[in-house]
C-alpha cells in the first residue's frame, strides 16, 4: 500500500511551501518528495474530512500573514482558493470543525485564537478573535503565546494552550462562530503548555510543556470542560542538561501509547498508558536521527512513524510494533528541507 504524507515547512531556505512523500508501506520507505503547493511559511497543515481540501498557515510578509486554502486537482497538487491575511505574523497552528466548517488558529506572536469559517469549495471568512493576557516565569513568557487551538474529540469544546501564560483555555462555541470561556487552568510557572492530545477511550488528556519538558495528565470533565492535573512526567532524562524544548505529542489509536518529540535532546519520548487509569509510565528515549524534530506522525495504520527534523532538513521512518509500542529504524536520511509539520489525510 501506498500513502501520502503532506509536509508543512518553513520557506526561509531551501522549501518553496507544501511538499508531499510517498510511504511504501510494503518496501517500508520513503520516497519521491514533490512541491503541491508553492506558499510561503505553510507551518502547519490541515485537511477537510473529504482531504479535497487542504488549510495551511501562511506567511506573506514579515508583517503579514493568515491562513489559506488549497483543492486538490486531478494531478494530485493542490490549487489556491482563498487566503485571509491579516496584519502581524502568521498563526502557527489550525484546526479544522468538519461539523461547522469552521478553522481555528493560535498565534503564538500576537497571542490569541481565531475562529474562521470555510465553505465546501474552501472560500474562508474571519469570525471572531479572542485575545489572551498574562504572562509567566521563563524569559519566553513575557506576554501570551498561544500555540495552539482545536476541537476537543467530543467536539463540545476548542482547546488553547498558551505557552506564554501557563494556562490551558477551554472554549464553548457558539451559533455565529464566536469563543465563550467556559474553563481555564493554570499549570506550574514555566512549563509553556504547547499541544495537547486525548485518550481516545479515558476521559484525559496530555498537555505538553515545551519550556518544562514534561507531559502533564489530566481528568477531562466533558460536561463543564474543566480540566484537572493528576500526574506530570518528564521527556528527557535527568542527564540531559542542555537545551531541550518539548515539540509534538500523540496517543495512538488504541490508546495504549503516548509519543512524544524532544528538541535537542532530539527523540521521540515513548510512554506505556494504564488503560483504567491514563497513567504514564516511561519505555524509553529513541534517538530521531536528526536536528530539531519539531513534528511527527503515525500513518494510518500506525505501524510507521514520520518525524519531520526542523534543522537537519531530513525525514525519519519508524517502524512501530502496535503490541509493544517500540520502535525500528528504517530510513534517516530522506530529504525534506525544513519540515515542522507531518499531516496525514484523513481516514
Amino acid at each position: 500500500m501506498k500513502q501520502s504524507i503532506y509536509l508543512g515547512t518553513y520557506t526561509k531556505r531551501e522549501s518553496k511551501g507544501v511538499y508531499r512523500i510517498t510511504l511504501d508501506t510494503e518496501k517500508k520507505e520513503l520516497q519521491d518528495l514533490s512541491l503541491v503547493a508553492e506558499v510561503g511559511s505553510p507551518t502547519y497543515l490541515t485537511f477537510d474530512k473529504s482531504g479535497s481540501i487542504l488549510y495551511s498557515v501562511v506567511k506573506v510578509d514579515g508583517e503579514h500573514g493568515g491562513i489559506v486554502s488549497f483543492e486538490k486537482s486531478a494531478n494530485g497538487n493542490f490549487n489556491e482558493v482563498d487566503r485571509v491575511i491579516h496584519e502581524g505574523s502568521s498563526p502557527c497552528y489550525v484546526g479544522y470543525d468538519d461539523d461547522r466548517n469552521l478553522l481555528y488558529t493560535a498565534n503564538y506572536h500576537k497571542g490569541q485564537v481565531d475562529v474562521y469559517s470555510s465553505d465546501e469549495k474552501g472560500h474562508l471568512s474571519h469570525l471572531d478573535t479572542v485575545k489572551h493576557s498574562g504572562q509567566s516565569t521563563n524569559e519566553n513568557q513575557d506576554k501570551p503565546h498561544t500555540h495552539y487551538s482545536d476541537l476537543t474529540p467530543d467536539k463540545k469544546y476548542v482547546i488553547a494552550c498558551d505557552l506564554g501564560t501557563d494556562e490551558v483555555y477551554t472554549y464553548k462555541v457558539d451559533s455565529e462562530g464566536k469563543l465563550v470561556e467556559v474553563s481555564r487552568i493554570k499549570v506550574d510557572a514555566g512549563t509553556g503548555p504547547r499541544h495537547i492530545t486525548f485518550h481516545p477511550n479515558l476521559s484525559v488528556a496530555y498537555v505538553f510543556g515545551e519550556l518544562s519538558s514534561d507531559v502533564i495528565a489530566f481528568h477531562y470533565d466533558s460536561d463543564t470542560g474543566a480540566l484537572s492535573p493528576f500526574q506530570t512526567i518528564s521527556t528527557i532524562p535527568e542527564s540531559h542538561t542542555s537545551f531541550n524544548g518539548g515539540a509534538a505529542i500523540r496517543v495512538t489509536k488504541d490508546g495504549k501509547f503516548l509519543y512524544a518529540s524532544n528538541r535537542g535532546h532530539d527523540s521521540l519520548a515513548i510512554y506505556s498508558i494504564d488503560q483504567k487509569t491514563g497513567v504514564l509510565e516511561l519505555m524509553e528515549w529513541v534517538s530521531t536521527e536528526g536536528e530539531i524534530p519539531r513534528d511527527f506522525n503515525f500513518d494510518q495504520t500506525e505501524n510507521f512513524i514520520i518525524v519531520g527534523h526542523q534543522e537537519s532538513d531530513n525525514l525519519t521512518l519508524f517502524e512501530r510494533d502496535v503490541v509493544t509500542g517500540k520502535i525500528i529504524l528504517l530510513q534517516k536520511d530522506v530529504y525534506a528541507p525544513e519540515a515542522i509539520c507531518v499531516a496525514i489525510l484523513p481516514e
